[in-house]
């Protein structure tokens, strides 16, 4: 546990940094129900939209590393503020790329948000880790991700006051204004965060001219590390959330697919129950852990149910099967939270890089899905492509069980 957080109650940095996560949210699920118009607006081939795709999610693997670098010289807050202004720079940049309808102004304008999203990513998730009981880091996690969540669900009532979300032909013109809006806000969290006092802690051993905080073993280890991929638990870290994020994100995007595809009627409803699984799970690590269940022990029966279930989805009939997506995503909800303070333990004055590299595996939300449709191709069946999730979700059981513990 950070020094500074036996002297100062965190509650009050937490509820700040609830907040931006819940209008974080709130922004990006307005800019995720208006990105789709643009794309049509410039009909896009598939090609051209994986383009986008690799556009907004190779930041997290370019800008990834140097994210750590930055951080570790700025610090969490200064990284936050600076993320907000890329968000802000990048939304902003949508507005002349459609004006101009300019499809290369339209990528950079991804990267920008990409890039944003990364240097925020790498700043925030630590400083949720280390804001507080280590042990505890999962419970934060999870308050955090219903605060986004809940900024999501915000969006579209808010977005329908200026065009209607439900017709096809929106004009391009319209979507100006939302754009304006949400640029605004970005530069208002910036601003926010600046003058928030939210305090600039520090991990154990990351001050380097203070180690009464870490006992000779961890100084030593971390002394024979000649850098940050010196430490295979980080590493191993990476790969777990790299197959985390992939899960979450087919969890989310694939039942209206699956139900359209067996034939169930109003298919949109069944993403509402993968949200609401992954919101159960959440609201049951804030209430059990760490009093009721360690961290570790959430991750580790989580996983291990969750590879139960990855086995039936392409074994049981379709019509079960569908209902049995949104239980691998209430299983496997204490992944991102419970593998972060794992993979940044003991990584002294390495874990702003260490946690920068974590950042990277975002990109699993972009090649698991690729994957996946992939998959539904050669099999010329949307539930066998659910296969995938088995091998993704057996990383994590080794993680939890075996992964983390290598040094």
């Amino acid at each position: 546990m950070n020094k500074d957080n036996k002297r100062s109650p965190f509650f009050v940095p937490l509820i700040i940094v609830g907040t931006l996560f819940f209008l974080l949210g709130f922004s990006l699920g307005i800019n995720g129900l208006l990105i789709p118009f643009l794309k049509k607006a410039f009909s896009l081939s598939n090609a051209e939209s994986y383009l986008v795709l690799t556009a907004t999610f190779s930041a997290f693997v370019v800008f990834g590393y140097p994210a750590g670098i930055l951080i570790q010289k700025i610090g969490y807050r200064r990284g936050i503020v600076i993320s907000f202004v890329l968000f802000a720079i990048g939304l902003y940049l949508f507005v002349p790329s459609a004006a101009f309808e300019s499809f290369p102004l339209f990528l950079l304008a991804s990267f920008v948000c990409g890039t944003g999203n990364t240097l925020l990513q790498a700043a925030i998730n630590p400083y949720i880790t280390i804001l507080g009981p280590i042990d505890s880091a999962a419970k934060r996690m999870c308050i955090m991700t219903i605060c986004n969540r809940s900024g999501w669900a915000i969006a579209p009532i808010f977005l329908a006051v200026f065009i209607d979300i439900t017709q096809v032909n929106v004009q391009l013109d319209d979507l100006f204004l939302p754009f304006y809006i949400i640029v605004g806000v970005f530069v208002l969290l910036g601003t926010f965060t600046w003058f928030a006092p939210l305090p600039e802690l520090k991990a154990v051993g990351e001050d380097e001219k203070d180690v009464s905080t870490e006992s000779s073993d961890v100084r030593a280890f971390v002394a024979s590390k000649k850098s940050v991929f010196g430490f295979p638990h980080l590493l191993l870290g990476v790969v777990a959330l790299f197959f985390y994020v992939g899960i979450d994100t087919l969890v989310l995007v694939t039942p209206v697919d699956f139900a359209e595809t067996i034939g169930l009627s109003n298919p949109e409803r069944y993403t509402i129950y993968s949200v609401a699984a992954i919101s159960i799970g959440c609201i049951l690590g804030i209430l059990l852990i760490p009093r009721y269940v360690s961290q570790l022990s959430g991750l580790q029966i989580g996983s291990v149910t969750g590879l139960f279930f990855s086995i039936l989805i392409p074994l049981l009939p379709a019509g079960i099967a569908i209902y049995i997506v949104p239980v691998i995503g209430f299983s496997t909800c204490l992944v991102w939270g419970a593998v972060w303070p794992l993979a940044i333990a003991n990584l002294g004055k390495y874990t702003k890089k260490g946690s920068s590299i974590l950042v990277s595996a975002i990109v699993g939300g972009a090649i698991l899905p690729l994957a996946f449709g992939l998959l539904k191709d050669m099999t010329g069946s949307i539930q066998q492509a659910y296969w995938l999730f088995f091998p993704s979700i057996l990383f994590i059981v080794y993680y939890a069980f075996i992964g983390y513990k290598h040094n």
